[in-house]
């Protein structure tokens, strides 16, 4: 699976993203009991406004893995980057869409 670093890069002028503007993160991972805290200490530490009390979990069918939204306001390309590389390199992260 690719990295952020490894897509083609877009030049900062012909972003589809106007901002500031809501952006929903989502983030997959494996069922584990740091999960949930561990990505909301990387999105808020990327968002800082974001509310703890508004991140979506689901859980897989067979409760495997979990799925977890959190929908910040992001500011820049700039942000939007760096929560992306610091979520999908964290080791308890197998996606971020």
């Amino acid at each position: 699976m690719k990295t952020p670093s490894e897509f083609p890069t877009i030049p900062h002028d012909e972003s589809l993203v106007e901002y500031p503007s809501d952006f929903p993160l989502k983030i997959f991972g494996a069922q584990h009991p740091d999960l949930a805290q561990s990505v909301l200490e990387v999105v808020t530490r990327h968002a800082p406004d974001f509310v703890a009390a508004s991140m979506e979990m689901r859980a897989s069918k067979t409760a495997k893995y979990i799925s977890l939204t959190c929908t910040i306001r992001a500011t820049s390309r700039a942000q939007l980057d760096a929560v992306y590389q610091e979520l999908c390199d964290h080791p308890l992260v197998k996606m971020v869409l």
